[in-house]
């Protein structure tokens, strides 16, 4: 009976016209359900050595898919933020976008201490932002540096540290080309996640009349489906290669 009172609650929620937030919930969801799929159908037409790859694009997306399918119904149903679903998701996420880096540099020599690398400031930029936002928000801005110490972590490798090194001297401008775009991606869309963190302490957002929902929303539909996409499209092109090469 209270599964059936669940589902009752749940389907009464329904989304709301005008509501921006809502809409990008359900959206998120179809989207990166979507891009899953597509992910995991192409990889039949990817060379062998790509193929790891679009499977953890797909992986990335199919997770956050499902938890948006989560907190999609918590917040209609009570209005509030999923924080804690979210952390659960970028828990996963965030280090499988981290292992793409990685599995771009391995063929080139790339080291598997550089995605442990990787993964380790993914989890201190996680575990950090994370105790700042519902565990210790009156320390918000000490947990939001620490958080940001992470990022710039993975921002450090991606542009000047290992990850670009063995990227610029590999014999693929594929590779070379997908990792300077999933550092833009890490660069400039990222950053989006430590800017709408700060911007809880002293209520900042309020102002603007922007929701911190909303642009975690977008972010992550940007994110997740377009590192995926970085890393298709230097498959495909790389495959195309070989093939007219053979």
């Amino acid at each position: 009976m209270e599964s059936v009172s669940y589902l009752s609650s749940i389907l009464a929620a329904n989304l709301q016209p005008g509501d921006a937030v809502g809409f990008t919930f359900f959206t998120g969801y179809m989207s990166m359900l979507a891009a899953s799929i597509f992910f995991l159908v192409e990889r039949s037409q990817v060379d062998a050595k790509w193929k790891t790859s679009l499977l953890v694009s797909s992986l990335i997306t199919f997770i956050a898919a499902v938890h948006y399918f989560y907190m999609r119904d918590l917040y209609l149903e009570t209005g509030e933020s999923p924080t804690q679903y979210r952390y659960i998701d970028w828990t996963l996420t965030v280090p499988l976008m981290c292992v793409e880096f990685y599995l771009l540099i391995k063929p080139f020599g790339g080291k598997v201490s550089t995605m442990w690398k990787l993964i380790a400031y993914s989890v201190v930029m996680l575990v950090a932002g994370y105790v700042g936002e519902a565990i210790d928000p009156s320390n918000t801005i000490l947990w939001g540096v620490i958080s940001t110490a992470g990022y710039l972590g993975i921002v450090y490798e991606a542009t000047m540290g290992d990850v670009k090194k063995v990227a610029d001297a590999s014999s693929s401008p594929e590779v070379v080309g997908a990792v300077r775009l999933l550092r833009n991606f890490v660069i400039v869309g990222w950053a989006i996640y430590p800017i709408g963190y700060m911007c809880m302490e002293g209520n900042l957002l309020a102002s603007t009349g922007w929701n911190l929902d909303l642009i975690y929303n977008i972010a992550d539909a940007i994110n997740k489906i377009g590192f995926g996409l970085v890393v298709y499209s230097a498959a495909m092109t790389a495959t195309a290669k070989s093939k007219a090469t053979a």
